[in-house]
């Protein structure tokens, strides 16, 4: 469904391709609408996004059996992350979570959450659950920047006090977040109301900002996204989602075993990396390309974005046995650029505990 914010004096639609479709692309400046999410704060519409609403006093425990995330100790007022994985570990869904008055608010990708609400129903049984696809009825809008308390001051809207908290308000929802920005905050407001909501932000300060802006700020703070990041092999080690989205301590629930062994090797096949693009072509590569080393293909491009200072960027995942030195290729056909990893994205080994182990079994 399409925001009535693209009726906004300023707004800018997204051309065909760009994965954020229905809402403003940008309001004429996406560059300076950085800056501000950047320097002081900026509000952008994400009512593309689907919310499905996980009710019932059976809803903790039951999530709990069926994502990476343990949700038994997820109290009233908590936000997380979290994933569904196949039986060999390959991530199927990933959502972001706000447990606020007796509901799990999961919000996800919209070309996901049809398949999402199925498995779903499909695993209740006999436990005391409800889910529901309440898309219509609730709008994300996301906050940015370093003023972000004093805009919600200035809003009269309480502000949870920590990342990874929620709470509900006039209505909705607003859960603390910690992506894409250092400051930020996510609000499921009511879908009716949405264009209330975005005045009320900006009449208090906020400049209005597009998915533009956002995915630029999203990869410069390595965060992947589900379907643009990810490939059907994706495992949650290659995208950073372990500690965010997987806890490692718990269990018993689908694709356990292979988070768990990749865990204490301690080296995923592959990682996702920030790429610095040679910005003198026109053409830039596209999601899906191949990223290459010489003649061999070691990766695929994820995100793309143009950044404020960073210029053209991209997240990819590149085999792990790739020297993050060597200077590679992105792109397919006439969009191949010269690309180079950010030394500060490579993500380090966890400990290997099993390597550990074998050692200690040999002395």
């Amino acid at each position: 469904m399409s925001s009535p914010l693209l009726s906004l004096p300023g707004a800018v639609a997204p051309f065909t391709g760009v994965p954020d479709q229905g809402v403003p692309w940008h309001f004429g400046d996406p560059f300076a609408e950085q800056r501000a999410a950047a320097r002081s704060v900026a509000v952008f519409d994400r009512s593309n996004r689907a919310v499905v609403a996980v009710g019932g006093e059976d809803r903790l425990t039951w999530l709990h059996s069926l994502t990476s995330q343990h949700f038994t100790a997820l109290g009233e007022g908590a936000a997380t992350e979290a994933l569904i994985l196949d039986v060999q570990g390959r991530v199927e869904h990933h959502f972001v979570v706000a447990n606020v008055g007796g509901v799990a608010y999961l919000d996800t990708e919209p070309d996901r959450v049809a398949d999402l609400v199925a498995y779903l129903t499909k695993m209740i049984f006999w436990s005391k659950v409800t889910v529901e696809d309440v898309t219509s009825s609730y709008a994300v809008l996301t906050v940015v920047g370093p003023s972000l308390v004093e805009l919600f001051n200035k809003s009269n809207v309480e502000l949870p006090p920590n990342p990874h908290t929620a709470q509900s308000f006039d209505g909705g929802v607003v859960r603390r977040a910690t992506w894409p920005g250092q400051d930020a905050a996510d609000l499921l407001v009511p879908r009716a109301e949405l264009t209330r909501w975005w005045t009320r932000f900006t009449d208090a300060g906020a400049r209005p900002a597009g998915s533009w802006a956002f995915e630029a700020l999203r990869v410069e703070s390595l965060h992947a996204r589900l379907g643009v990041d990810t490939d059907e092999k994706t495992i949650p080690h290659e995208v950073n989602w372990v500690g965010e989205a997987v806890h490692l301590d718990k269990g018993c629930y689908r694709g356990q075993e292979t988070v768990s062994k990749v865990h204490n090797v301690g080296r995923p096949p592959r990682r996702m990396l920030l790429l610095h693009l040679d910005g003198s072509r026109e053409v830039q590569p596209e999601t899906g390309d191949p990223v290459r080393a010489g003649d061999r293909v070691v990766g695929r491009v994820g995100s793309v974005a143009q950044h404020h200072e960073l210029g053209p960027i991209a997240l990819a995942l590149v085999k792990r046995s790739v020297d993050p030195t060597q200077e590679l290729l992105a792109g397919a056909e006439d969009r191949v650029v010269q690309a180079n990893v950010d030394p500060d994205s490579i993500p380090p080994d966890t400990p290997g505990l099993g390597r550990e182990a074998a050692r200690n079994l040999g002395r």
